[in-house]
């Protein structure tokens, strides 16, 4: 059986942040946790990097922080699809995830969304951006490319952004009494949006906006952990360098890639 092959592809840009910019720095920090020495390729279901599955680098999209950066990111999504890979996305910003994901709709058809994050990024419009990495959910459903979207870790849901989960039938898993059963199983196609941010700032510091009362990181793997449905594509994003310590970070969004790319691989026999 020909191994599951995995492109990962870096995308540096933070041209839709607000607040802080620093993600478009993030890509090769975290692809230097990811070949460390100080750990190894293996995921904790026992699979390796290499042996079990493939995963070729192909480096970062030549971005240049300008609006054609979004033909750009769906190009090369588009590529590794049509290559039969499954296509990892380290952001960047969270506004990157609405091309990746036209790309992957374009291909799959419309897909099912597991969002993990502290804040819903369904804003209609943030700060006169309707690009803005606080919006690409709502471009998303609004264009149709997903059927359903299951958010995790939301602590932050305004007035507006409640209103724009109920006009698009978004369901977003409460973090009171939370446990990773509370997650729905969800069907395939199935696409992973991981943003840093929903993890807990005493386990991942190195974000732009950190909120208190977040995830464990144990959590979001046990979310993972459940799901069986294919998946077809994933991203990592708003991890901040400029933020991080002792690249703690970055190290989590290593192994979180690492098991990203096992469960894809495990749902993919």
């Amino acid at each position: 059986m020909t191994k599951p092959t995995f492109h990962l592809i870096g995308l540096p840009t933070d041209r839709n942040s607000s607040f802080e910019r620093g993600p478009a720095l993030a890509p090769p920090a975290i692809r230097a946790a990811l070949w460390s020495d100080r750990g190894n390729l293996a995921c904790e279901d026992g699979q390796e990097i290499g042996h079990d599955f493939l995963l070729e680098d192909r480096g970062d999209l030549p971005l240049t922080e300008a609006p054609t950066d979004d033909a750009l990111i769906r190009t090369g999504v588009a590529a590794s699809l049509a290559a039969g890979a499954i296509p990892l996305l380290l952001g960047g910003d969270h506004a990157v995830t609405f091309p990746i994901v036209e790309a992957v709709a374009a291909q799959h058809g419309p897909v099912t969304i597991l969002h993990f994050d502290a804040h819903p990024d369904l804003y209609d419009l943030f700060e006169g951006n309707p690009r803005s990495h606080a919006s690409p959910f709502a471009r998303i459903m609004e264009a149709g490319l997903a059927t359903r979207l299951v958010q995790v870790g939301i602590r932050t849901l305004n007035r507006h952004c409640r209103e724009q989960a109920e006009r698009f039938g978004v369901e977003i898993v409460p973090l009171a009494d939370f446990t990773p059963d509370s997650v729905p199983v969800l069907a395939g196609p199935l696409y992973l949006s991981i943003d840093l941010d929903g993890i807990d700032p005493s386990e991942a510091p190195g974000v732009s906006h950190p909120e208190p009362g977040g995830l464990t990181t144990r959590e979001v793997l046990a979310v993972l952990r459940r799901q069986t449905a294919p998946v077809v594509a994933a991203d990592i994003v708003e991890l901040n360098p400029r933020f991080d310590a002792h690249d703690r970070t970055a190290i989590l969004a290593a192994k979180l890639l690492r098991e990203v790319a096992a469960l894809a691989a495990r749902n993919r026999r």
